[in-house]
C-alpha cells in the first residue's frame, strides 16, 4: 500500500495525496522526510502560476533544514520511466541542473509534457482536488522586483496555509534522501 500525506488546510479542508515510491523513490522520501518534521507546517502557499499550477513553495519553506537540492530522479534511477504530469498530480520542483527542490512540490492546473523526466511526479491527488481549483481561483498580487527578474510570481491575497501535514505510511520506514552535495542554493532561499 502506497504512503499517503493529508494536507490540513486553513479553509478546513483536506488535500489528500497518494505517494508513488515506485516512480520517484528518492524524491518520495525527501518529501516524507520534510513533511514528517514539520517543515510544511503553518505554511502559506507562494505562488499561483492562472491556468499553469499552483506552487506551494520557492522558498524552501523559508526554513534552513528544507533548504536542500537532491539529484533529478531520473539521473539517480535511470530504470524509472517518468510519470506524464497533468492535474490531479503532485510533481516536485527543481533547478534544472543544480538539481531538484527538496520538498517545494507543485500541482499542475493542465497537461505539462515539458516536465516529463525533469520534474518528477511524486503522487496523485484522490481527494481534495476542489480545493487545489479554489486556491488557483483565488484573487493574487504580483509580486514587484522579485529577486529572479525573469521569473513572475503572483501569490494570494489572503494566505492560503497548509496547517499541518499528516503521514500514514501504514508502518513503513522511509530512509533520508540522498542529497546534492555541490553547494549551490537558489537566491530565492537566501
Amino acid at each position: 500500500m502506497n504512503p499517503k500525506a493529508i494536507l490540513h488546510m486553513s479553509s478546513g479542508r483536506d488535500i489528500v495525496i497518494e505517494l508513488f515510491p515506485d516512480a520517484a523513490p528518492n524524491t518520495v522520501n525527501s518529501f516524507i522526510h520534510i513533511a514528517s518534521n514539520g517543515l510544511m507546517d503553518h505554511y502559506a502557499i507562494q505562488r499561483i502560476v492562472p491556468g499553469k499550477w499552483v506552487d506551494v513553495s520557492y522558498s524552501g519553506y523559508g526554513k534552513k533544514e528544507a533548504q536542500y537540492l537532491i539529484p533529478g530522479e531520473f539521473t539517480l534511477h535511470p530504470e524509472i520511466t517518468p510519470l506524464p504530469s497533468h492535474p490531479g498530480c503532485v510533481c516536485m520542483g527543481g533547478y534544472g541542473d543544480y538539481g531538484l527542490a527538496g520538498g517545494e512540490i507543485f500541482f499542475p492546473l493542465k497537461d505539462c509534457p515539458e516536465h516529463l523526466g525533469i520534474y518528477p511526479v511524486i503522487g496523485q491527488v484522490i481527494e481534495g482536488m476542489d480545493e487545489i481549483r479554489r486556491i488557483a481561483e483565488v484573487p493574487v498580487r504580483k509580486l514587484e522586483d522579485f529577486i529572479i527578474p525573469e521569473m513572475i510570481v503572483y501569490e494570494p491575497v489572503t494566505p492560503e496555509i497548509i496547517e499541518t501535514v499528516e503521514l500514514e505510511l501504514y508502518g513503513k520506514t522511509y530512509p533520508e534522501p540522498v542529497k546534492q552535495t555541490h553547494g549551490w542554493i537558489p537566491p530565492t532561499w537566501k
